[in-house]
C-alpha cells in the first residue's frame, strides 16, 4: 500500500508507552532486590556514579540508564553527587518502616531481572526478550524470520513517526535532494520523507537479510523509482553519496565508541553544508527525564548495546566529528530530532 496522504488525527503515545516501559520495573527490581542499591546509597550519601560503579561492579552505560530512570521516578537526586529523595529514603531503604521491597519479591528471579543483572555487570546486551534460545538483538537480526518480524514491528510505528518527522524537518532541508537512510529498517522513513518532499530521492543502507525486506516494502509503497536499496554493513562498508544523512532510531542501539564511528562515517559521506538528521527518543540534558524515555532506555539497555542519549551527549560527539550541531525539536509520542550541518 502507498503512504497515505493524511497523518493520523491522534497521538498514539499512550499505546506505545505501554510497550516502551515493559522493562522498567524489572530494572528497578534488579537494583532493589539483588543489589540493595538504595540502602547502600542511604549509607553513602553524595556518592559519585563512579563510586557506585566500582562498589557494585556495574558498567557505566547500564548504570547511567539506571540512574536516569531513578531520577525520572523521583527516587534519587543529583548527577555528580547522588542522594536519595524523601520518597526513595522512606520506601526503598531496608530498615525503614515503610520499605516496599517485599512488594517486588514476585519478580525477583524473572528472566528479565536476571538479564538485567548480566547487563549491569558486563555491559553486554542480554538475549532478545530474555529467551534462552537465540542471541541478542544484533545477532538475531541476521536471522531472516526474526528480521522480518522485527522490521514489521518497527514499520507499524514508523509510519506515524516518519510522517511527523517529514512535516517538521521540511524547513531545514533547503535545496538538498539526496537522502541516505542509514540502517533504515523497512525503509518507512525514506518513504515518508520522499512522499512529503517531492524533490527528494533516497537510498536505504541495510545489512542482509533486511535489504530484501526493504526492497519489498518500497515496492509495496510504489516508490521504486525514487528509493533505492544498498546492502552493506554501516561500520565496514562505504556509504553511498548523499547531501542528507538520516539516522533514525539507529544510534540508540550503540555505545559511545560505536556512536563516534557512525558519526565519523556521516562526516566522511557529507560534503560541507550537508545535513545530518538524528531522529530518536531523547533523554533531557539534565538526565532527569522524561519518564517515558527513561523507561524506553531501560528496554534498549537490555536488548542492545545502547541507550537513549541526550541532545548534549550527541552535540559533544558531533563537535568532535566536524559538525555544527543544532537544537532538539520534538515531533510526536516523545520522539524528536536534532540536526547538524557538516562544516
Amino acid at each position: 500500500m502507498k503512504i497515505p496522504a493524511n497523518s493520523p488525527t491522534t497521538d498514539p503515545a499512550p499505546i506505545l508507552q505501554l510497550r516502551d516501559r515493559q522493562y522498567a520495573a524489572e530494572l528497578i527490581s534488579a537494583a532493589l532486590l539483588h543489589a540493595d542499591f538504595f540502602t547502600w546509597l542511604s549509607e553513602n550519601d553524595g556518592a559519585s556514579p563512579s563510586t557506585a560503579a566500582e562498589h557494585f561492579g556495574y558498567q557505566s552505560r547500564p548504570l547511567d540508564v539506571l540512574l536516569t530512570l531513578c531520577r525520572a521516578y523521583g527516587f534519587i537526586i543529583g548527577t555528580d553527587a547522588l542522594q536519595l529523595s524523601p520518597l526513595g529514603r522512606e520506601h526503598l531503604v531496608k530498615g525503614s518502616p515503610w520499605f516496599l521491597g517485599p512488594y517486588y519479591s514476585p519478580v525477583r528471579d524473572t528472566p528479565i531481572v536476571r538479564a538485567f543483572l548480566h547487563v549491569l555487570k558486563t555491559g553486554k546486551p542480554a538475549n532478545w526478550q530474555a529467551k534462552d534460545s537465540g542471541g541478542d538483538w544484533h545477532e538475531s537480526m541476521r536471522d531472516p524470520e526474526f528480521a522480518k518480524e522485527f522490521t514489521e514491528l518497527m514499520n507499524c510505528r514508523g509510519l506515524v513517526f516518519g510522517q511527523a518527522l517529514a512535516t517538521h524537518i521540511g524547513p531545514l532541508l533547503g535545496e538538498r535532494k539526496q537522502l541516505l537512510d542509514v540502517g533504515g529498517g523497512s525503509g518507512i522513513y525514506s518513504a515518508t520523507m520522499c512522499r512529503a518532499h517531492p524533490q527528494l530521492s533516497a537510498t536505504v543502507l541495510e545489512q542482509e537479510p533486511v535489504d530484501g525486506i526493504v526492497r519489498a516494502e518500497i515496492a509495496r509503497h510504489g516508490m521504486e523509482g525514487r528509493i533505492g536499496v544498498e546492502a552493506g554493513d554501516m561500520f565496514l562498508d562505504p556509504w553511498p553519496e548523499a547531501d542528507i544523512v538520516l539516522l533514525s532510531n539507529v544510534l540508540h542501539d550503540w555505545d559511545s565508541p560505536e556512536l563516534r564511528e557512525i558519526l565519523a562515517k556521516a562526516a566522511e559521506t557529507l560534503s560541507p553544508g550537508g545535513l545530518l538528521i538524528i531522529h530518536d527518543a531523547f533523554i533531557d540534558d539534565d538526565k532527569c527525564g522524561p519518564v517515558e524515555t527513561a523507561e524506553y532506555s531501560a528496554l534498549l539497555m537490555n536488548i542492545t548495546q545502547g541507550k537513549c542519549y541526550s541532545p548534549a551527549e550527541y552535540a559533544a560527539i558531533l563537535e568532535e566529528t566536524n559538525f555544527k550541531p543544532g537544537g532538539y525539536q520534538e515531533t510526536i509520542s516523545k520522539r524528536g530530532f536534532m540536526t547538524a550541518v557538516r562544516l
